[in-house]
């Protein structure tokens, strides 16, 4: 939502100014221009990334409008299936879990946390450490450096697809002359026609400029921002994940490896004791 309104506001801003000041919408539509910046940026972009980046882009484009899929009750699930299997594992051992993340998507403990159980990454991520537990890795200090660099591998990921956006911004001011020039070549070239006629090609060519800088810090960099924030974001989400596990790796209680993870929530989003108190009462028994 909130990039909706900041589209509406920055186009009503630049343009509803530009009206106010007396200026000729139609002027500003030039589409050849727009070829030449975005069809460019576009070919820049695609020679300089490769496919998976490309991809992660695209795929990323719907977190624009959606934001980050954790929130606070995110959270708050994922705190009290983390307490079920402590709890589990603590009363019956860690082989007891064999069976749930064997088969996670059969799971009577899994099945009681629907939004955890249908994030394929994060239960994904879950169960490969969790198996490491049942075939006797007792070391969390080593399990917490394998989990760093996964998580790192990730993060460089995401990295990879937010710089790609930031270069395309970056790109747009440049790719802005490039269409100007073009337009003033072209505007030299009908030297001899009358001044209504050159400054109608003037006006057409500095649009060129206008448009480049716009989208690139009016859209495509705001853009690359929010890309790289919802990616920080999703990436707190497993680090919680980490710090329940090693903490229970370490022989803390239950209660107190939830804990460790609840502290690495951004406080924005860390449910209070309290809450997560009562969600725990619901914590069923599982076999």
């Amino acid at each position: 939502m909130k990039f909706i309104i900041g589209f509406v506001v920055v186009v009503a801003c630049v343009i509803g100014g530009y009206v106010l000041a007396d200026g000729h919408l139609e002027v500003l539509w030039q589409p050849l221009e727009f070829l030449i910046i975005f069809g460019a940026g576009i070919g820049a972009f695609i020679i300089s990334n490769p496919g998976s980046v490309i991809k992660g882009v695209l795929g990323t484009l719907g977190k624009l409008i959606k934001g980050s899929k954790y929130n606070k009750d995110s959270y708050l699930e994922l705190l009290s299936i983390q307490y079920a299997i402590f709890k589990l594992a603590k009363s019956k051992g860690d082989l007891a879990l064999e069976s749930h993340i064997e088969n996670p998507h059969e799971s009577s403990l899994f099945n009681q946390y629907p939004g955890f159980a249908a994030d394929h990454h994060a239960l994904e991520f879950m169960c490969d450490y969790l198996r490491m537990l049942t075939l006797g890795t007792s070391n969390p200090h080593e399990v917490e450096n394998i989990m760093d660099i996964e998580l790192e591998n990730h993060h460089e990921a995401d990295h990879a697809i937010h710089g790609a956006m930031n270069a395309l911004a970056d790109g747009l001011p440049a790719l802005g002359i490039v269409a100007a020039v073009l337009g003033i070549i072209h505007t030299m070239g009908s030297i001899t026609e009358p001044p209504e006629i050159l400054g109608h090609l003037i006006g057409a060519a500095l649009v060129g400029t206008f448009s480049g800088i716009l989208f690139s810090y009016g859209f495509v960099g705001p853009m690359a921002a929010s890309m790289g924030a919802t990616m920080d974001e999703e990436s707190n989400y497993f680090t919680c994940i980490k710090a329940g596990i090693i903490a229970h790796m370490q022989g803390y209680a239950p209660q107190v490896s939830i804990e460790f993870s609840r502290k690495t929530v951004p406080a924005h989003l860390r449910p209070s004791f309290k809450d997560l108190e009562d969600a725990l009462q619901d914590v069923g028994k599982v076999e």
